[in-house]
């Protein structure tokens, strides 16, 4: 059973919040057949580092491709060559897949990595300096300095 969530009353006293309830609301229209190909992992690896691990065996190097717009990183991969041979059983899948990723802002790609069939995503969260929390001191009364009263005087008319 799905329940649709109302998310105008927030809207009305949240600024800046829009691609948030964006994205719950795409999540709550999520098919129930999500692909879970191939397996992946998400690691966090410290206060703004994270990795993402994903099992790719039989994918080279030159069949996986990876692309970062924005907020979204998109992991490919595709076969080169088709596989003539007549199989049994088949267990390892080598069909081409296409994986999405929604990252924070500010998440950036780091590096990757593909060894012994694990394609390793390393990903770090940059806050710029402009953003970043900072203390602002309170000064006393006698360090501020004082403004200058101007007197405006008005000219007197003899009557």
């Amino acid at each position: 059973m799905r329940t649709a969530f109302d998310f105008s009353p927030l809207y009305r006293s949240s600024i800046g919040f829009d691609r948030v309830f964006d994205l719950l609301e795409n999540a709550s229209r999520a098919t129930t057949t999500i692909d879970n190909w191939p397996p992946y992992d998400i690691a966090r690896t410290g206060e703004d580092d994270y990795r993402i691990t994903m099992a790719v065996a039989g994918f080279s190097q030159d069949e996986l491709s990876m692309t970062q717009e924005q907020n979204m990183l998109l992991v490919t991969g595709e076969k080169n060559g088709e596989d003539k041979a007549e199989y049994l059983h088949r267990g390892i899948a080598g069909r081409a897949f296409e994986r999405r990723f929604q990252l924070a802002d500010h998440v950036k790609v780091n590096g990757a990595s593909l060894e012994n069939g694990l394609l390793t995503i390393d990903l770090k969260r940059e806050i710029p300096e402009e953003m970043k929390p900072r203390r602002i001191e309170i000064g006393s009364a006698a360090a501020t300095p004082k403004v200058a009263q101007r007197k405006i005087e008005a000219e007197k008319q003899a009557a």
